[in-house]
C-alpha cells in the first residue's frame, strides 16, 4: 500500500459495488442511532437488526424509552446479551430526557460521561448522528489500517513520519495511538459518516478472508466461550425472572448447572444492578 489515495480507493471502490442496507443508515435521529450503537458494542448485526427493529418500535423515542420500566425495556432486549447494556440504555434515555430537555449532545466529550458510553462509542454516534469528522477506532476500523498499513515492514505514506522507526518495531501489540495518524487523515471531512459505513462494511468482508490482523493490536481481546459460561447462565436467570416476576434462589437452582455458577451469577446480576434481593426473593429492578 504506497498511499492512504489508494487505500481509500480500495475502500471506496468495495463499498460501492456491496454496500449494505441497514436501518440505522437510513436515518439521522439521534435517538436510533445510539439504540443501534448501543447494541452493536458486543453483537454481530444480524442479530441486531431484528431487535433494533422491535425495540424501536416499542420505546420509538427518549421519553418513551425514559418512563418505561427497567423491566420493559430488558424484556425487549432480551437474547442480545450482555444485558448491561439494557440499563445502560435506559439510563441514558434518562438523562437525556432529565438533563438536556430531550436534545442529545453532540459534543463526544459529554457523552463519554454518559453510561456504557466509551470514547470510541461516543465519537461514534456524533458522526453517525451529526456528520462531524471525528475520528474513532473500534474493531473494524482497527482490523482495517492494521491490514493495510502494518502487515509487512514499516509502514508507507504515514501521516507523520516521526513515528517511522516506532512503527518499525510494533509488528504485534499495536497501540491504537499508532493508527490514529491514519484514521484522522483518511476521514471525509464533507461526509465522514459514509466514509465510516464504508469502514464497517470493508472491515466485515476483511474478517471472511483474512485471519484476523486485530490479533496484533495491543487492545486485542478474544470473546470468552458462551457455552457453560456464567454469562449464559446470567441469561436464562433474567429470562425466568422476567416470566415469573419473582423467584426464590432455590427455584433458580432448577438450572441444570453448578451451584457455584449459578450462585455467582445471581451476584453479577445484584451488584449490576439488574436484580436485587428480598429476604425471600428475586426480582427484575424496576
Amino acid at each position: 500500500m504506497n498511499s492512504l489515495d489508494e487505500f481509500k480507493q480500495i475502500v471506496e471502490s468495495y463499498y460501492k459495488e456491496h454496500k449494505r442496507d441497514l436501518p440505522w443508515r437510513k436515518t439521522d435521529n439521534s435517538y436510533h442511532i445510539v439504540v443501534s450503537e448501543i447494541m452493536l458494542q458486543q453483537t454481530q448485526v444480524p442479530r441486531v437488526i431484528e431487535k433494533y427493529n422491535e425495540f424501536i418500535k416499542t420505546f420509538p423515542t427518549w421519553e418513551s424509552l425514559a418512563n418505561a420500566s427497567f423491566a420493559e425495556v430488558l424484556e425487549k432486549w432480551s437474547g442480545l446479551g450482555y444485558n448491561r447494556r439494557a440499563k445502560y440504555l435506559h439510563q441514558i434515555a434518562e438523562k437525556v430526557v432529565q438533563e438536556f430537555n430531550g436534545i442529545l449532545p453532540d459534543d463526544p466529550t459529554i457523552l463519554e460521561t454518559f453510561p456504557g458510553i466509551g470514547k470510541a462509542t461516543a465519537a461514534s454516534i456524533v458522526v453517525y448522528s451529526f456528520n462531524k469528522p471525528i475520528p474513532f477506532i473500534e474493531t473494524n476500523v482497527r482490523r482495517v489500517f492494521i491490514h493495510h498499513f502494518f502487515k509487512d515492514k514499516l509502514p508507507q505514506g504515514h501521516p507523520n513520519g516521526k513515528f517511522a522507526s516506532r512503527l518499525a518495531r510494533s509488528r504485534e501489540g499495536i497501540d491504537d495511538k499508532e493508527l490514529e495518524p491514519f484514521v484522522e487523515s483518511s476521514i471525509d471531512q464533507t461526509n465522514p459518516k459514509e466514509w465510516y459505513w464504508s469502514l464497517m462494511d470493508y472491515g466485515t468482508f476483511l474478517a471472511t478472508q483474512i485471519e484476523n490482523p486485530n490479533r496484533k493490536s495491543k487492545h486485542y481481546a478474544k470473546q470468552s466461550k458462551f457455552e457453560g459460561s456464567v454469562r449464559k447462565v446470567r441469561g436464562e436467570i433474567l429470562r425466568q425472572l422476567l416470566k415469573h416476576k419473582t423467584l426464590t434462589e432455590k427455584q433458580i437452582d432448577i438450572l441444570d448447572e453448578d451451584k457455584i455458577k449459578v450462585k455467582a451469577a445471581i451476584n453479577g446480576l445484584i451488584q449490576d444492578r439488574l436484580i436485587k434481593k428480598t429476604k425471600t426473593d428475586l426480582i427484575v429492578l424496576s
